[in-house]
């Protein structure tokens, strides 16, 4: 009898632990770039305003002798746009249209390198530095893994055109868990960082990592891995309240990488990694309420990104990319997710 209870024991594990296993159908990309050095991990996507077909796909390679890959719409590398010999990058973002003074404008490329505890800002897509060699973070922390920046995500502001970046961390406390800084140009144009404020709650699971803003509502989003995707108000102004907590029990493990489809009024959708299931779960803009899982077909996939408008001939649609765990990044037309 002992035997029998124990044998319907296991079967009832084995058989939830099948249930969690990816079942859908898998989707194949339409490119799957070159390989970097090391391990692949967060991607951004810059759309070339005069030109959408040269527009660029950049993504991070982490290692302590990491870099910031470049890739054209094939996948292949941009050996001249890339930026190596960095100390473990992790994630990265773009932002449109910084003021360097009255009559200068750029682009902007903004990464998180690891090992310098500092983040750094590039013009796009001349890819000439304007940190002066790296903003510092989290620098009045005393424990070292607290000094240790991952995720980042800038927000344009929509009620002055202030650019921040939104960072997190390897390890942080409770509350306060990231960090917002103003990227913004002195009288003779130099780039300076003003940390303005600290926000966003912790579950204490695991760590926080993906961080994705939708600079047109005013949200930022961010991984609690194995927790919930939580969101708060972007605009520092609005307070540091938790706006909600959702998604949680839809993951098997770990929650990764944050991308937001933007259509129209408000609408669109919020593309998250579900990273050991192989799959991403897929949520409204506008509700956050749960729409779908697709299958993509990457392993481990940590960061994410996308974008709604057409680029070229193959990505009509727009643009969804994913990092696999095979030193790449995978490249759908956004329309293979049936969005």
């Amino acid at each position: 009898m002992n035997k029998y209870i124990n044998y319907i024991g296991v079967m009832v594990v084995v058989l939830a632990f099948a249930c969690k296993e990816n079942s859908l159908p898998a989707i194949a990309p339409n490119v799957i770039t070159e390989k970097t050095k090391n391990d692949t991990d967060d991607p951004a996507i810059w759309v070339n305003p005069k030109n959408a077909e040269k527009s660029i796909v950049f993504g991070t390679d982490k290692e302590t002798d990491g870099g910031v890959y470049a890739f054209d719409l094939n996948g292949k590398i941009i050996k001249n746009k890339s930026i190596t010999g960095v100390k473990r990058p992790n994630n990265v973002d773009v932002a449109y249209n910084f003021k360097i003074n009255d009559s200068t404008f750029t682009d902007v490329l903004v990464f998180t390198e690891r090992e310098k505890q500092q983040i750094r800002m590039f013009s796009v897509p001349d890819m000439m530095p304007l940190d002066n060699g790296g903003f510092s973070v989290f620098k009045n922390e005393k424990k070292l893994e607290y000094t240790l920046p991952m995720g980042v995500g800038l927000y344009t502001s929509s009620v002055d055109n202030t650019l921040y970046a939104i960072v997190g961390r390897k390890n942080g406390p409770k509350d306060g868990y990231l960090h917002q800084y103003k990227l913004s140009t002195d009288t003779t144009g130099v780039v300076q960082s003003t940390l303005v404020r600290k926000f966003g709650v912790f579950s204490g699971k695991k760590e926080i990592e993906a961080i994705a803003v939708d600079s047109e509502l005013g949200y930022v989003y961010y991984s609690d891995e194995q927790h919930g995707i939580r969101k708060y108000y972007a605009e520092p102004t609005k307070g540091d309240k938790e706006i909600s907590c959702f998604g949680g029990e839809l993951f098997l493990s770990d929650i990764e990488g944050i991308a937001i489809a933007k259509q129209a009024r408000g609408k669109g959708y919020i593309i998250v990694s579900d990273q050991q299931k192989g799959q991403f779960n897929i949520f409204s803009r506008d509700t956050n309420k749960f729409v779908k899982a697709v299958n993509l077909s990457t392993t481990e996939t940590d960061g994410c990104e996308v974008v709604t408008v057409p680029l070229n001939n193959v990505f009509k649609n727009g643009l969804f990319v994913a990092m696999n765990d095979a030193k790449d990044f995978y490249f759908y037309d956004l329309a293979k997710l049936g969005l």
